[in-house]
């Protein structure tokens, strides 16, 4: 079965996806410079992960996206299982966002240059003046309804557990004082393990939890971090 797998994607499916791909980042990049980022940079990037899903015979449920309000910015928090949590989160959320991603995925051809037309916002943790510039483009960035989506573990998981989620995710829903909202991604790591590049026909899950709300007084960032893990892990399938 795995080599039929195996020959079938590397003939078809990855074919496809690379063009897509190709496709996706040339009309990214040539609409951002026509146009407004905040639609080239999501839309055609949306139709994108959907077409991978499809392509790659994966089932996907989202449950909650009655949480969130269109019109709101959000700092999302996801637990990060695999490499599918990039085609779920951009194809099915349904909520236009900025990534905040590693400063060497710049680095990726095609797909780096798509991201900074994109302006979604690249993380440099080697000095704190790159980590300062980071926090304040991202406050540029988190208004009108324009979110952050953030995999505060900092790596995908090997087998679907949670790590523990670093502070610095949540430092701008701290500084900005706006809603945390978690996410639960349950599947990715059975659709393509971290250590294969073959990719698994299953079923992908998104839960939306309800938004963490900031409190009066501003957020404490140690119950702010502990109740987002809270809410991830509580619909993470064993």
């Amino acid at each position: 079965m795995k080599i039929f797998l195996f020959v079938f994607e590397l003939l078809f499916t990855f074919p496809l996806i690379i063009v897509l791909t190709i496709i996706a980042a040339l009309v990214v990049m040539l609409g951002c410079m026509l146009g407004k980022a905040s639609f080239w940079g999501y839309y055609p990037a949306m139709m994108w992960a959907r077409a991978v899903c499809a392509l790659s015979f994966v089932r996907i449920e989202v449950k909650g996206r009655e949480n969130i309000d269109p019109k709101q910015s959000y700092v999302f928090v996801a637990n990060h299982q695999g490499a599918f949590d990039i085609f779920l989160i951009y194809g099915y959320l349904k909520h236009n966002f900025k990534w905040v991603m590693k400063h060497t995925l710049r680095k990726v051809p095609m797909v780096g240059k798509a991201c900074e037309a994109a302006k979604h916002i690249f993380v440099d943790r080697t000095n704190p003046k790159a980590i300062k510039r980071t926090i304040e483009e991202a406050k540029a960035t988190l208004q009108g309804g324009m979110s952050v989506v953030i995999f505060p573990e900092g790596t995908r998981s090997a087998d679907g557990k949670m790590k523990k989620f670093k502070r610095g995710a949540f430092q701008l829903a701290v500084d900005l004082n706006i809603p945390v909202v978690p996410l639960t991604i349950n599947g990715s790591y059975k659709i393509m393990p971290k250590s294969t590049f073959l990719i698994y026909p299953g079923k992908l899950t998104l839960q939306i939890h309800k938004p963490i709300m900031p409190p009066l007084e501003g957020y404490d960032m140690e119950v702010l971090v502990e109740e987002s893990y809270q809410k991830v892990s509580s619909a993470l399938k064993e």
